[in-house]
């Protein structure tokens, strides 16, 4: 009768052992790619930097796999934006709710007033406040595309490595690759205000409206086709041919996440070329550079 005792003891700490997520030291989690590039500029190749939403998908329409649960509850780290709705409803999922950093502590965010996704088209003279008619939110109405503008780049940037360094407080490797990031995303900051000073730029117009922080922060507007999340009307859409016609706007920019098929038809009676972008590209400062090219070159 001992032995049978002992061995049903034994068999219930085995089975509270497997069903306690042990921690991997080597992996992080990131929520999306751009966020991956804040980390790995931090830590080097020390950790494996997984990412939930993949390269060409849209965390609009985002569904985790199984695994990637799993793999969460056991991930040493998640780095998330903190805004983006998908990313509460499964960390909400994750166990040990310490080890989840979200990085938009600290940035003065923009609030739009649907349930979807941006802030307004005129949201680039608006800051911490309603956003205009036409904006639309993804958490408590708040425009989560913050990784977009180098003055909320770098305070995540600060966020991810006061993480990092909270766990590893002896790195000095961690604090010198720290350093240098904050002094790209500073260069970044330099090149982007005076290139837009020196376009003399006022709007420029976009299908999703995704570039709301680096509207605000350099003083320009964004002007977004889409509308609460959906396809613009046919007034809407003459409005801002008008507009663009009298302005002089000869660009229109989309990002690959969504159907080019409007904005074809815009820039067609505009005269105007439509450039594709990708706010979601890995290499978040040198993607910076090239949309700010984009936009800044006649």
């Amino acid at each position: 009768m001992k032995r049978i005792v002992t061995l049903l003891i034994a068999i219930i700490v085995c089975a509270s052992c497997l069903n306690k997520p042990s921690t991997n030291e080597k992996i992080f989690y990131v929520s999306i790619l751009p966020l991956r590039n804040i980390v790995q500029e931090i830590v080097g190749n020390d950790f494996e930097i997984k990412v939930l939403v993949p390269a060409g998908a849209s965390p609009e329409t985002f569904e985790p796999s199984p695994k990637q649960f799993v793999d969460l509850n056991s991930a040493r780290m998640i780095f998330s934006v903190g805004l983006i709705g998908f990313e509460k409803a499964l960390l909400e999922k994750v166990k040990d709710n310490g080890k989840i950093i979200p990085l938009n502590r600290g940035i003065e965010l923009i609030e739009g007033d649907c349930a979807h996704g941006m802030a307004s088209e005129e949201s680039g003279n608006h800051s911490g406040g309603h956003s205009g008619e036409t904006g639309h939110a993804h958490t408590h109405g708040v425009d989560p595309h913050i990784w977009t503008s180098p003055r909320s780049l770098k305070i995540m940037a600060e966020n991810a490595f006061e993480a990092i360094r909270a766990c590893y407080p002896d790195s000095v490797k961690y604090q010198a690759n720290f350093e240098k990031l904050i002094r790209r995303i500073t260069e970044l900051d330099d090149r982007v205000q005076k290139k837009i000073q020196l376009s003399g730029i006022e709007y420029f117009i976009v299908y999703h409206p995704a570039l709301t922080y680096y509207a605000r922060d350099y003083g320009i507007r964004q002007v977004a086709i889409e509308a609460d999340g959906k396809e613009p009307s046919a007034r809407r859409v003459a409005e801002i041919i008008r507009n663009a016609r009298k302005d002089g706007v000869k660009k229109i920019f989309y990002q690959n996440q969504f159907p080019q098929s409007v904005v074809e038809v815009i820039a067609r009676d505009m005269q105007a070329q439509y450039i594709e972008i990708d706010p979601l590209e890995e290499q978040v400062i040198d993607n910076i550079d090239r949309i700010t090219d984009a936009i800044t070159e006649p």
